[in-house]
């Protein structure tokens, strides 16, 4: 009896803190020394009684006792048992919670279980499932994207050289459908591509992409603000989607995905363990037929499979796609030089002179150059597979403009003629070897520095040769 008397004090003491006084379970656990769990466990029998504080004046300990802590519900009384795969698929649903539910499982069934046992025994029942199953994903918020941890031999039939290709995985949130497809690595080009055919093969695009931090995706991983790689920026702004990628040591994060890895792993790869593959193409021609395979078997603790459970939930929620493919592009930060132009891949390209010396943001795809500064546009080209020569638009360097930053014709000759006559004479045919004299401004400035390295005598004695071979470039 005094334990029992001990027991109810601790409860009183601990409906006051929470009612009156607004303390977290973990304040009042400490402060009536008990564990947060058993705080947790009498506020949810209190309110499943329908009890706050002050108790009513009118129950003893004894009556308020029974009202926490009720009876066995006799043998004889059949309560109507909740659907839990039902609860389950609906909590996936945008707002809805275990109390809505309980209240909608109450209105059809007035005798069947309160609200604290429901609860409970959906959580028993939902600790059956796997990780990746237990989750419960709105439909069509997030895909999970990672590579799997094997990779496939293909064999090159001309030399006989064994190459390792990688697996590219995604699986969808809520019905875990998925998505694999083998790839030569896992750096960016290949990175992107898988995203496109994923997307392609969904016929539709989700809300959020989840990816593990691999440097093709995240260029800078934090805990609070993860930078993203620039070309992965660029998928997600075509497609309108959010990236939130997984949080570096937060393995609950990304436990969908690793399900699906794991699962594609045994289901896949071990199933094509003792096939020879002379091709990618081939290899992803098997990968594939064994895929559907895959997401047409049957879940083993809740009816249907993972393409029945995408045609029903995520399918229709999910987003169209947009009506133009994805083109890949790459992005990288260049100074303009003295002669307006920028670099990419060996060739030049010129933007307005005022941003001649500056930084700007290089965008490049298979047949386009753009240029930005602080987020706009300043210059846009056909991309030339040319190296070392130069793509000019007359309206960035005109012809009547002489000084580059401070730099001119004059300026590169009276230099050169101070080097000697050869070098002033090989000066003199770079800049004439061009349309726009500035293009050569770059050229003339590497010959003209080596005489810090190498010396006047030396640069002299190389510039008569070149003009002797007529090479001067």
């Amino acid at each position: 009896m005094a334990n029992n008397r001990l027991s109810m004090r601790k409860i009183t003491e601990a409906l006051r803190l929470h009612y009156e006084c607004g303390r977290t379970q973990r304040e009042i656990s400490r402060a009536i020394g008990v564990s947060p769990t058993t705080v947790g466990e009498y506020l949810r029998r209190a309110k499943a009684a329908g009890l706050g504080y002050p108790l009513p004046a009118e129950l003893d300990e004894s009556a308020v006792e029974q009202r926490l802590f009720p009876p066995p519900v006799p043998v004889d009384v059949v309560r109507a048992e909740p659907d839990w795969v039902m609860v389950h698929n609906e909590l996936r649903k945008k707002s809805v919670t275990l109390e809505l539910l309980w209240q909608e499982y109450k209105s059809d069934s007035p005798d069947g279980y309160r609200n604290s046992w429901f609860c409970e025994h959906y959580r028993l029942w939902a600790g059956k499932l796997s990780v990746s199953m237990r989750q419960t994903h709105t439909p069509g918020e997030k895909l999970f994207v990672d590579y799997a941890g094997q990779t496939m031999p293909v064999i090159d039939g001309g030399s006989g050289e064994i190459r390792q290709a990688q697996l590219f995985v995604a699986v969808l949130g809520a019905s875990n459908y998925t998505f694999a497809e083998a790839t030569w690595s896992q750096q960016l080009p290949d990175w992107i591509v898988s995203h496109v055919r994923c997307f392609e093969f969904m016929g539709s695009v989700t809300e959020i992409l989840v990816p593990d931090n691999l440097k093709s995706g995240v260029k800078h991983p934090s805990y609070y603000d993860p930078e993203l790689n620039p070309t992965y920026r660029d998928l997600a702004e075509h497609y309108g989607i959010t990236v939130l990628p997984a949080r570096s040591r937060k393995p609950k994060d990304k436990a969908k995905v690793e399900g699906g890895v794991l699962i594609v792993e045994r289901w896949i790869l071990a199933r094509l363990r003792n096939q020879r593959f002379f091709s990618l193409v081939e290899l992803n021609r098997a990968i594939a037929d064994l895929l559907v395979d895959l997401n047409a078997r049957a879940f083993k603790k809740l009816p249907g499979c993972r393409l029945s459970a995408f045609l029903e939930m995520d399918h229709p929620a999910l987003r169209p796609l947009p009506q133009n493919r994805y083109q890949y592009a790459e992005w990288k930060m260049a100074r303009v030089g003295i002669d307006y132009h920028v670099e990419v891949t060996g060739h030049y390209y010129s933007v307005p002179y005022p941003f001649s010396r500056q930084e700007v943001d290089v965008r490049y795809t298979e047949t386009t150059v753009e240029a930005f500064h602080r987020g706009k546009r300043i210059a846009a080209h056909a991309r030339s597979t040319h190296k070392g020569r130069h793509t000019t638009v007359d309206e960035h360097m005109t012809p009547a403009h002489q000084h580059v930053a401070g730099w001119s014709a004059k300026r590169l000759l009276d230099w050169a003629q101070g080097i000697g006559i050869q070098t002033h004479a090989v000066v003199e045919a770079m800049l004439g070897s061009r349309k726009h004299a500035q293009q050569s401004y770059r050229a003339c400035l590497g010959v003209l520095r080596m005489a810090k390295t190498y010396g006047n005598a030396r640069l002299e004695a190389a510039c008569d040769r070149a003009l002797r071979l007529n090479a001067t470039n």
